[in-house]
């Protein structure tokens, strides 16, 4: 379980997260919505330890991850995959060479024959075919990227699952197939995942619950048949373009018939 309590942070005079809280269950897909620059990357980087709270404190696993020692945050991390908006690949390395990356136990890592295995089974879970491993990120698409950014953060079987964007700047398409595979990873891995976007479309399809933070504060926070029916003037304009556009009710009709 992530249990966020309280948790405030400013970057000089600009107050990003003002006493957030929010609770992420296990197996469950929390999406976290908010304008662009509102603070979304900043509250997923409390998460994995990557910055520490002014005030408040967020507990994985029962455990206070502001207070950790070095050591303590690099076991909590193997538990934690992590994908970057933009991929984060290493252009100088291989598909294989940055899926093995991400296996976090130092015996594994150093296994040719595990990693091998890994590497392929971490393909296939995202959908992309063994031969992908020989190429470079450059000779990739961007929605290829994404999903080998995901397959490396997959590789250390990680019980939770961070998503920094992970539809960003790609098409209505390539979206659709990034959405599919986070609800796959979920259903066939149980991992526990919050993926931070402003897609509201993207995040009605693959979330459990919905947080929307807005001006430094949580709005609101529930499934997406609740948030959807919130009378929270701030809810109601970050959902107004879908809304008019149709695209919330199509997709929770979809919901709806994925749920029959």
């Amino acid at each position: 379980m992530i249990q966020v309590i309280n948790v405030s942070k400013r970057f000089l005079h600009n107050i990003v997260l003002d006493g957030v809280s929010l609770e992420v269950r296990d197996g469950e897909t929390v999406a976290l919505l908010g304008p662009s620059g509102v603070g979304k990357s900043v509250l997923l980087k409390h998460i994995n330890g990557l910055m520490k709270p002014d005030a408040g404190d967020v507990i994985v696993d029962g455990l206070s991850v502001p207070r950790l020692k070095r050591k303590e945050i690099q076991q909590l991390r193997s538990k934690i995959g992590y994908v970057f908006q933009y991929g984060a690949l290493f252009d100088s390395m291989s598909v294989y060479e940055n899926i093995r990356l991400g296996i976090t136990d130092e015996t594994c890592a150093n296994d040719d024959g595990y990693c091998n295995d890994r590497v392929k089974e971490c393909l296939r879970l995202v959908n992309l075919a063994p031969d992908v491993a020989e190429k470079y990120p450059a000779e990739l698409s961007g929605g290829m990227k994404k999903r080998v950014g995901i397959a490396r953060a997959i590789a250390g079987a990680p019980k939770y699952l961070l998503y920094d964007e992970p539809t960003s700047g790609l098409d209505p398409v390539n979206a659709d197939v990034i959405d599919a595979l986070i609800e796959r990873l979920r259903d066939e891995l149980g991992v526990t995942s919050v993926v931070v976007s402003h897609d509201v479309r993207g995040s009605f399809r693959v979330a459990d619950r919905v947080a929307l933070l807005w001006q430094a504060k949580i709005r609101a926070d529930g499934t997406p048949e609740q948030v959807l029916a919130s009378q929270d003037a701030a809810v109601q304009q970050f959902l107004e373009r879908d809304l008019e556009m149709g695209l919330i009710q199509a997709e929770g009709e979809a919901r709806a018939k994925r749920g029959a």
